[in-house]
């Protein structure tokens, strides 16, 4: 399993080609280091990142509330707290969530989650966990870790409690990622396992140190990686190509608590612009797609249910029904009169 190192001095994360005669580009470099919204380097020779404060949110949480104002709004039981946002209380039938406002037109994105998840539950008394979104629509509570069921776009999710009785393999907390187009429901009884595309364990519940995810989407490749351990270095937890999301979606991330609870905690999201290399062959594979999808996975067509008709629209249906049905047994018994009228003829 590939691991990446998460920090490992500053010039590392920031470095790029600089020549000595180039002191504009010095000068311009230490400029954007100075307002935090210099590039990274997270591939050799491949791509780096660029903070985007408009879809980021960190301590002293300003932009945050319930208003149209506001870039993050709140929602169910959120709050927000001086070292954090909480998500849910550590208390029975809680649900909150919160929600960029601005839609995410970037191409390739890497979203960096700092969260916290605690509570007084010993082993398997405690739940549900917590969900990190990048959806079609936003503010929808529901039944999916507070979010709405049958959503069209991204779920990550932390799931920390093990619903389905039989399963042995797997060991929770569990990191899940799902793809939906609207068509799918997720399977609280099984744990979402018939529509997952992949996980891994991940123990983040009751750490005394800092836990981070982070997704990653680039070149139609999706990779979700952790930082759990303490060690300050991202860990591999799963990567699938052929990911096809729309551009226009909102990130947000939710928790809902059940009979059995914990305090789900957000510290941070820090979403970061890839400036990726495509060739001219990829470039025609990466065109903007209108539903969510995985290559060589069949998602079913999202069916449209019908909209209820007015009561102008009704009106109209029954008048010219009516009219037809009048229309026609008119022309019936003018052909039965015209028939008859010849039958005679004939007989005499």
């Amino acid at each position: 399993m590939a691991v990446t190192l998460r920090s490992s001095g500053w010039w590392q994360h920031w470095r790029r080609r600089w020549s000595a005669r180039d002191g504009s580009r010095i000068l311009l470099l230490l400029l954007l280091l100075g307002s935090g919204q210099g590039p990274r380097q997270v591939g050799a020779g491949q791509a780096f990142e660029y903070l985007k404060r408009e879809h980021s949110l960190s301590k002293p949480y300003q932009g945050v509330g319930t208003g149209s104002s506001s870039l993050w709004n709140l929602m169910g039981n959120a709050m927000v707290m001086t070292q954090y946002i909480r998500l849910t209380p550590d208390m029975q039938s809680k649900q909150g969530a919160l929600w960029n406002r601005v839609p995410c037109f970037l191409r390739d994105w890497e979203l960096q989650v700092h969260f916290k998840i605690h509570g007084q539950g010993k082993k398997n008394l405690h739940g549900d966990g917590l969900a990190i979104w990048y959806t079609k629509d936003r503010m929808q509570p529901g039944p999916v870790f507070g979010n709405m069921d049958k959503f069209v776009g991204l779920g990550v999710f932390v799931d920390t409690y093990p619903n389905e009785e039989k399963q042995q393999e797997r060991v929770f907390p569990y990191i899940s990622v799902m793809v939906n187009n609207g068509s799918l429901s997720y399977d609280h009884e099984r744990d979402g396992r018939p529509t997952e595309l992949g996980g891994c364990t991940a123990i983040v519940r009751n750490l005394h140190y800092d836990t981070f995810l982070v997704i990653r989407y680039a070149k139609r490749h999706l990779t979700i990686m952790m930082d759990i351990d303490g060690k300050h270095e991202w860990r591999d937890c799963l990567e699938v190509p052929g990911v096809r999301l729309p551009r226009g979606y909102y990130f947000g991330t939710s928790s809902i608590t059940g009979d059995l609870s914990d305090n789900h905690d957000v510290i941070s999201l820090k979403l970061f612009e890839l400036t990726v290399e495509r060739t001219p062959e990829e470039e025609k594979l990466h065109r903007d797609v209108f539903l969510p999808s995985v290559d060589n996975m069949k998602l079913p067509e999202m069916t449209v249910p019908m909209q209820p008709l007015s009561g102008l629209a009704l009106f109209l249906i029954v008048f010219f029904s009516l009219v037809f049905s009048v229309f026609a047994i008119v022309i019936g018994v003018i052909l039965y009169n015209k028939w008859q009228e010849h039958s005679r003829k004939r007989f005499y």
